[in-house]
């Protein structure tokens, strides 16, 4: 009886090491380097897209022009009366926005 309650730490001990060995800890990824020049650079793409400045001109033209007509909507919502196609000029100031968006972004 005595022989078995001295093993009984050792296999505890050993079942123990070897439940932590199975855990498997893994260790968070560091973060990247404050440092901007041992930062990876981004490979170039190989496929450019090719931008149509006039159309792109135009678009910005037109989100211009729209955007000078809003603060003269909020002016009369300020004074009760909401114009009605305000609702769809901003519509239309965000679809051209994000278009313009979508084109001058690399």
């Amino acid at each position: 009886m005595r022989c078995g309650l001295s093993l009984l730490p050792a296999v505890l001990g050993l079942s123990l090491t070897m439940a932590a060995a199975q855990t498997g800890h893994t260790f968070p990824t560091p973060p990247e380097p404050m440092d901007p020049q041992s930062r990876k650079t981004e490979q170039p793409q190989t496929g450019t897209r090719r931008i149509d400045a006039v159309r792109v001109q135009n678009e910005a033209d037109d989100l211009a022009r729209l955007a000078q007509t809003i603060p003269n909507d909020v002016a009369s919502v300020r004074k009760g009366m909401l114009p009605k196609d305000v609702i769809e000029k901003l519509k239309q100031i965000e679809k051209l926005s994000k278009r313009l968006r979508t084109e001058l972004n690399p």
